[in-house]
């Protein structure tokens, strides 16, 4: 079944039962990257394209260019950009980020993000739904195939902006140097104050110097069991509280 989610204003996004559904994660990405007005973003692994409707909702300067593996996700994204009026600012374009081919030309991008698989398939937590299992485990892709991508897609000094689960963030760290992409800024989230990471935000410049910044973690909910205002601001629901 299809849905339609406001984000901000007449502002949203498409997400179908059958495909992606929205995740906590995919929202606390759209949160963490510093945005700069006009910058060229990709997103690697876009979906139906909510990582980039994020991102145009907190900076509408931005033009993101998605890339999906799947025709009939970058269907619904092209639909969400229409309605959103971000037809010239959201773009979907399929292939696979595998190929050097199905990429977009070299160094052209001032930013690439990517809520990528996070578990490799032998790990027994594969999904049975095809596209679940393709978004959440190393069936199609890998963290490798992920960091190449963004290695050859970033200009010298770019960043790139990924959500990864913690237990394999020593491999996620390594794997990006390789690529030439120097970790800079690390974000733990935890569920609460008393919980243990579970996720991490992670940004990587291309050519970096080494240098790593921890920044405070990024906290679900308080004592109490409600949202945080980070988490609420994550999905803008502190602009609705405010009207």
């Amino acid at each position: 079944m299809e849905h339609w989610d406001r984000l901000r204003g007449d502002q949203g996004f498409y997400w179908d039962d059958g495909l992606f559904r929205p995740s906590t994660d995919t929202f606390l990405l759209g949160g963490f990257p510093v945005l700069r007005r006009g910058e060229r973003v990709c997103d690697l692994g876009a979906g139906t394209g909510l990582l980039g409707a994020l991102l145009l909702t907190w900076e509408p300067s931005l033009t993101v260019t998605g890339l999906e593996l799947r025709e009939d996700a970058c269907r619904l994204a092209r639909r969400t950009a229409e309605r959103s009026g971000w037809q010239e600012r959201l773009l979907c374009r399929q292939g696979d980020l595998r190929r050097r081919e199905d990429l977009p030309p070299a160094g052209g991008f001032d930013l690439v993000v990517s809520n990528p698989p996070y578990f490799p398939p032998e790990t027994g937590r594969v999904s049975p739904q095809e596209t679940r299992s393709v978004a959440r485990s190393e069936v199609v892709c890998t963290l490798e195939d992920v960091c190449r991508a963004a290695g050859w897609l970033l200009r010298w000094g770019g960043r790139f902006c990924v959500v990864f689960p913690t237990e394999r963030l020593a491999e996620l760290m390594e794997t990006a140097r390789r690529f030439g992409l120097e970790p800079k800024r690390l974000r733990m989230v935890q569920h609460d104050a008393a919980g243990v990471p579970g996720l991490v935000l992670l940004e990587c410049r291309r050519g970096g110097k080494p240098g790593l910044r921890a920044e405070p973690a990024l906290l679900l909910y308080d004592p109490d069991g409600r949202e945080t205002a980070e988490h609420r601001r994550a999905y803008f629901r502190e602009e609705e509280q405010a009207l």
